[in-house]
C-alpha cells in the first residue's frame, strides 16, 4: 500500500471503499444507501485553500453564496486579495476575521507545489503557521486538493454526527475520540470521511462538506 497513497480516480476510491466495507459491515451498510462515492479531488494551490478558510464554521450554503460573490469579484487569487481592502473583501461576506487570514494566507507565499510531495504531516505543519489556517482546513486541503488516501478529519462535525448515526453511538464523539476510530481506517482514511460525508446527506439531507 505504501505510506503516501495517492487517490487521483474514481478507482482509488472505490478501491478503499471496498476495503472498508471488507473490515466493518456497518460501512458496507452505509454504501447501501449512498451508491458510488465521490472523488472530490479538487486543483491545489492558492485558491482551493482559501476556499476552505470561506468555509470554516458556516453551512456549505452560506459558503457557496460567499464564494460565489468572490469569484464574480474576481477576489480569489493572492494578489487581488493583497490589493483588496477590507470593506471590499467585508461586501462579499466574509467577517473581519476572515478578511485577516485571508490577508495572512495572501501573504505567506507558501510553496504549493513543494506540498504536493511532502508528507501528511509536513503538510498540516506548514499550513497551520499561517494565521486563521487550523488542523481541519490543513487536513480537508490535503485530503482533497493533494489527494492523501491517508488523513482524516475528526473535528468535522458532520463526521462526528454520521459516526454517531452508523455506529449508533449514545453522543457525538469529540475529536479526540473520532481520531482514535479513525485509526481503525487506515490506510483508508479519507475515503472513511467521504463515506460518511455521502452517508451524512442520505440521513440529514444535506451536505456536510463543501
Amino acid at each position: 500500500m505504501g505510506a503516501h497513497r495517492i487517490i487521483t480516480c474514481a478507482a482509488d476510491v472505490s478501491e478503499g471503499a471496498a476495503w472498508l466495507a471488507g473490515y466493518d459491515p456497518r460501512f458496507a451498510q452505509a454504501l447501501t444507501l449512498t451508491g458510488p462515492l465521490p472523488l472530490r479531488r479538487n486543483k491545489d494551490g492558492f485558491e482551493p485553500l482559501f476556499a476552505a478558510i470561506v468555509s470554516q464554521q458556516i453551512s456549505v450554503a452560506a459558503a457557496n453564496g460567499i464564494w460565489a460573490r468572490l469569484k464574480a469579484a474576481k477576489l480569489t487569487g493572492p494578489r487581488k486579495i493583497m490589493w483588496a481592502s477590507e470593506d471590499e473583501l467585508r461586501a462579499c461576506g466574509l467577517s473581519r476575521q476572515k478578511v485577516r487570514y485571508a490577508k495572512a494566507l495572501a501573504e505567506a507565499r507558501i510553496d504549493f507545489r513543494a506540498l504536493r510531495d511532502a508528507p501528511t504531516r509536513d503538510v498540516i505543519a506548514t499550513l497551520v503557521d499561517v494565521p486563521g489556517i487550523g488542523v481541519w482546513t490543513a487536513e480537508i486541503y490535503a485530503m482533497f486538493s493533494l489527494g492523501h488516501a491517508d488523513v482524516f478529519a475528526p473535528g468535522d462535525l458532520a463526521l462526528q454526527e454520521a459516526a454517531k448515526i452508523l455506529f449508533d453511538l449514545p453522543e457525538r464523539p469529540k475529536e479526540r475520540v473520532m481520531r482514535q476510530m479513525a485509526e481503525d481506517w487506515t490506510p483508508w482514511r479519507a475515503v472513511a470521511a467521504r463515506l460518511l460525508w455521502a452517508y451524512y446527506r442520505v440521513q440529514k439531507q444535506r451536505e456536510g462538506v463543501r
